[in-house]
């Protein structure tokens, strides 16, 4: 009669604390789609600052596993936890017998509830030291969890070890009965088939998609297929020409000019020019307000540099740097090694013939209504924004350049 009680105790506070859970990871998924599929979403309650930031939490790779949100997998924890509780009972109906394999409810659940409370320790050190956002809604979870292992564990003899060592010995004497057997790779089969396709195609995580396409670029501390000179890719007169807008102190810029690099080295026939499109009110006269104060200045000095037969390097140099003030980008010019004739630089770069081809790339992108950055041209195509590095090679391909083979 003890052990039914306190059976039956241990069973209503298990309850208590999933069914707060569930709430919990419920919320967290709204939240989840919120951050990452509504654009017009408002701020979370629990984004209030850059440090505890659910929504920013939400935004990166690390919120999924297998392209799953992590909200989704708590919610399947919670849900099984409750299987679990009721198996007893679930186990009288003809088609949930299977049930019966559960021998050791509590054991069970111990040992879901310690794995948890591991892999949340795990990722709220991620979330400390790699995202450096909190999300206290996904904390409120680690507790839980935790709080569900220390009511499972009570009364089990050998404590958390003893859980884990009778959960392993039910799992093996499950599949001892062929029917089981076969029930439960067919389970695996499904459950892997789903967890590829989630994996594969990041249906459910726009930040795995995005790390996919564009992590090997926005992760880059410097451009390693940097080119020297004034010509990107192919010099022939027929060659195919991507043209790009870009502003020295766009963040995405600076992930495209290194995916460009890298897209003039796999083409025979590819050629890439760039234009300057700074939204710096200093030069750019279409801007009702201010973005990116310095750009201009940057702009000039990298015109200036193609003149010197240096403008790839200075290009990749600046959007490493980004120099803010022009001491900061004679500075940073006088120490970079590329043997710059400083006077004629200076000089070039506040020259009437700098400011009319700064000037001519802006009117030229205003009037075919490109206006933000990075804007990529080839053909009569204008594509606004950034393309996954996959996408972007079949425009180029689309647009007739050709890919080089492994003789070239």
């Amino acid at each position: 009669m003890e052990n039914e009680n306190r059976d039956l105790q241990k069973t209503r506070l298990i309850s208590f604390f999933v069914l707060i859970g569930f709430v919990v990871t419920l919320d967290l998924a709204y939240i989840y789609y919120q951050a990452n599929f509504n654009q017009y979403a408002l701020p979370s309650f629990c984004s209030v600052s850059d440090l505890v930031d659910c929504d920013g939490v939400a935004r990166t790779v690390e919120s999924q596993f297998l392209g799953v949100p992590l909200a989704y997998w708590g919610m399947f924890l919670y849900a099984f936890i409750i299987m679990l509780l009721a198996a007893d009972k679930l186990k009288q109906f003809p088609l949930l017998k299977c049930m019966e394999v559960f021998k050791h409810k509590f054991h069970y659940i111990a040992s879901l509830g310690l794995i948890s409370f591991v892999i949340s320790m795990s990722l709220l050190f991620i979330s400390l030291f790699e995202i450096k956002k909190i999300c206290v809604m996904c904390a409120v979870t680690y507790i839980l969890d935790l709080g569900i292992a220390l009511v499972a564990v009570m009364g089990i003899k050998g404590s958390f070890v003893g859980a884990i060592k009778q959960s392993w010995q039910d799992f093996v004497d499950a599949l001892k009965p062929i029917p089981y057997r076969i029930a439960f790779i067919f389970v695996m089969l499904c459950a892997t088939a789903f967890l590829s396709w989630t994996f594969i195609s990041a249906r459910f995580s726009p930040a795995l998609k995005f790390n996919r396409e564009y992590g090997e670029f926005t992760r880059a501390t410097n451009n390693k297929y940097a080119v020297k000179g004034n010509l990107l890719g192919s010099d022939a007169k027929d060659a195919v020409v991507l043209h790009i807008y870009s502003d020295y102190m766009c963040p995405m810029c600076y992930a495209c000019n290194t995916m460009l690099h890298k897209l003039a080295g796999e083409f025979t026939n590819l050629r890439i020019e760039h234009h300057s499109l700074p939204l710096d009110t200093e030069c750019n006269t279409y801007l009702k307000q201010e973005f990116h104060h310095g750009s201009c200045t940057m702009a000039r000095y990298a015109e200036a540099a193609h003149m010197q037969g240096k403008f790839w390097e200075v290009n990749s140099l600046f959007f490493e740097k980004k120099p803010a003030t022009e001491d900061e980008v004679i500075e940073v010019l006088e120490n970079s090694g590329f043997g710059l004739d400083m006077d004629k630089l200076k000089k070039d770069a506040v020259s009437k013939e700098v400011e009319k081809i700064i000037q001519d790339d802006i009117q030229y992108a205003v009037a075919n209504k490109q206006i933000g950055t990075p804007t990529m041209k080839m053909g009569d195509d204008f594509e606004m924004g950034v393309k996954g590095y996959h996408e972007l090679k079949k425009w180029a391909i689309k647009h007739g350049a050709k890919p080089k083979s492994i003789f070239d």
